[in-house]
């Protein structure tokens, strides 16, 4: 009868490329090309300003026509509701709709 084979909680072995929840101490993996760019070649906020007066501008008016047309239907009905209710709870409001004051 064979022993049973010792079991290391389903570890990969020494041969295996994959690391085990952080060990770095394995071979490194093949296949794998890492770039970075040095912080001091790092240009994050260049010409951001720039970028944003001519970019920028130009797409927000290309989005105009979408949002300018809902909008000015939105804002005519609301002054018209407000006009008509200001209307409705004055007296001239009252004699029109109910002959009475």
């Amino acid at each position: 009868m064979r022993p049973t084979a010792v079991r290391s909680e389903g570890m990969p072995g020494p041969k295996t490329y994959g690391v085990w929840w952080g060990d770095t101490s394995n071979l490194k993996q093949k296949g794998i090309v890492t770039y970075t760019v040095s912080p001091f070649r790092q240009r994050g906020s260049k010409n951001i300003f720039q970028g944003w007066m001519f970019n920028g501008y130009k797409r927000l008016a290309s989005q105009v026509p979408y949002w300018i047309v809902p909008f000015a239907i939105a804002y005519g009905t609301y002054t018209w509701a407000k006009r008509y209710d200001v209307w409705q709870n004055s007296k001239a409001g009252h004699l029109a709709l109910h002959g009475s004051h």
